[in-house]
């Protein structure tokens, strides 16, 4: 993976750091999606971290059932009319994660320097000494000296809700293995990663597919996260559909064909074939929690780099995992944090995933906010000038024809240093230029032959993970491609929706790109008092 770095707007005055931000309509142009669990499931905590900037709500189903997740929804579905803000919804598959049952949900104390078994016979109790796990391969795929982290949610190996063994020998079906660290277990279920370990289990479970075809054809989820996307060396020539496979398989559910397949990357074997993956795959998740573990610290920077200029050449939404884990238990993250947030802003990440943090986290909604805060200064110095012609000069000539009026509308909202662009659209799609997009989605009535229906809302949601784009219904009764005066009308709610979001000023300029027919047009309107 080549990358070239995007170097910050020259000059920033040292005044300006000093300057407090200001709160506004938007956060931020960077989306933040939040994992919606035991701390952030309730419609009033929900509200807040709307409000304070979350456009998409994961669901994660490595734990609990769809009972309990349906319950969240509807708190989420609830909280949406309060607020009146639009929020997408995510589910992530369990994929081929190994975890360690604890039926007895008993704490469990590991000693560092002792010796604990793990085994695939989950009939054991687990204990400080015997951790049964769901995977019964595992004394084939690993040898002496190997690395296992285990953990709930979070498995850095230095805290003590998490635990880092070394692999001493394999007994049969079990691993015997010395504890690294002292830590305490607390839970159910705990997260099992093996670093740089191939691991022979289906990335789509037979309980990711009962769970999609209920749960997720019931809610027509907006994003499908698929867990541990990877090339497995035997079967290479099959995998690298991986993601076409899915979108097969969520086609046949009928409600799910316009879901989008966001390929979550989180070892050594999807970094391998991250090319392919990505050709496939509708966006990317940079899972850094797996990540981190299984490449030397040194390389995290590199391979964040990397594939966040990869997928915004190819122009397909990034998202980046993990970080702001200390904001778990504190008011307010690290020096460290705040930086790697920042640059991941830089980098070119469409959005910031948060999952401890408002999963199971003290402070889901004051941890959305500080993240917010932190991109939308990010934002300020990221050099889009230079952003915008390596985008340009990747795609090449001759463009496609909507590539082309995208290319000529942000060029003219650059030139002119438009506040915002309008986009009348009904597909939801738009480019990322400097300012804010504000995605007019056009509904499209539709008919199956049984029953007429408005498209519009998937399109409208699945714009709330690209960074830079902040999608508003539009009347179903004015077409994008309308001639008559119902374009003017749509345009003025446009233009208000722009002005209560604090994005449109008296005397600013604003570009709007629409189709008049069977041509495009971009124009550029100067507004008064």
């Amino acid at each position: 993976m080549h990358s070239t770095h995007l170097l910050l707007e020259e000059p920033i005055r040292m005044a300006s750091i000093l300057e407090p931000s200001k709160a506004s309509f938007f956060p931020a142009m960077t989306k933040i999606v939040g994992t919606l669990g035991p701390k952030s499931r309730s419609i009033e905590v929900i509200s807040g971290c709307l409000k304070a900037g979350m456009s998409v709500a994961r669901f994660d189903f490595s734990w609990h059932d769809p009972a309990y997740h349906q319950e969240t929804l509807e708190n989420l579905k609830a909280a949406v009319k309060l607020t009146k803000k639009l929020c997408a919804v995510m589910l992530d598959t369990v994929g081929a994660e190994m975890q360690v049952v604890n039926k007895s949900e008993k704490a469990i104390s590991l000693e560092a320097d002792a010796i604990v078994v793990l085994t695939p016979d989950k009939g054991q109790e687990a204990s400080s000494e015997l951790l049964p796990i769901n995977f019964d391969g595992l004394s084939k795929a690993v040898k002496k000296g190997d690395t296992i982290f285990i953990g709930q949610y979070l498995f850095t190996g230095s805290e003590t809700t998490s635990v880092w063994l070394e692999v001493s020998e394999v007994k049969g079906d079990d691993v015997v293995c010395v504890i690294k660290n002292s830590a305490t277990l607390a839970g159910s279920l705990f997260t099992l990663h093996g670093s740089q370990i191939r691991i022979g289990l289906p990335t789509l479970t037979d309980k990711d597919k009962e769970v999609i075809s209920t749960w997720g054809v019931q809610n027509k989820i907006d994003f499908l996260s698929l867990s541990y996307t990877r090339h497995a060396e035997d079967v290479r020539q099959v995998l690298p559909i991986l993601c076409l496979l899915a979108r097969e398989f969520l086609s046949k559910l009928g409600d799910l064909y316009q879901t989008q397949i966001f390929a979550k990357i989180e070892n050594i074997e999807g970094l391998n074939h991250f090319d392919e993956i990505l050709q496939e795959a509708d966006g990317i998740i940079l899972s850094r929690g797996n990540l981190g573990i299984d490449l030397p610290p040194e390389k995290v920077f590199l391979f964040q780099k990397a594939a966040l200029y990869k997928c915004n050449m190819a122009g397909k939404p990034a998202v980046v995992t993990r970080v702001v884990d200390s904001m778990t238990d504190n008011l307010r993250p690290t020096r460290a944090e705040a930086t790697d947030v920042a640059n991941a802003v830089l980098d070119g990440s469409d959005a910031i995933l948060l999952g401890a943090e408002t999963l199971r986290g003290l402070y889901p909604v004051e941890t959305i906010s500080t993240v917010g805060k932190i991109c939308a200064e990010a934002e300020k110095v990221f050099n889009q000038d230079m952003y915008f012609k390596k985008t340009v000069k990747y795609v090449g000539e001759p463009m496609t024809h909507l590539e082309s009026i995208a290319s000529s509308a942000v060029r003219a909202a650059i030139k002119v240093k438009a506040s915002v662009i309008i986009c009348f659209t009904s597909s939801g799609r738009a480019a990322r230029p400097t300012m804010p997009v504000l995605s007019v989605v056009i509904p499209r009535l539709k008919t199956n032959q049984l029953k007429w229906s408005f498209s519009g809302a998937f399109e409208a949601r699945q714009s709330l993970i690209v960074r830079g784009l902040f999608p508003m219904l539009a009347d179903p009764r004015h077409p994008a491609e309308s001639t008559n005066a119902s374009n003017e009308s749509v345009l003025k709610v446009a233009l208000d929706h722009g002005k209560a979001a604090g994005v449109i000023k008296s005397h600013d300029r604003v570009v709007v790109c629409q189709k008049v027919g069977d041509a495009s047009v971009v124009k550029i309107i100067e507004l008064e008092d």
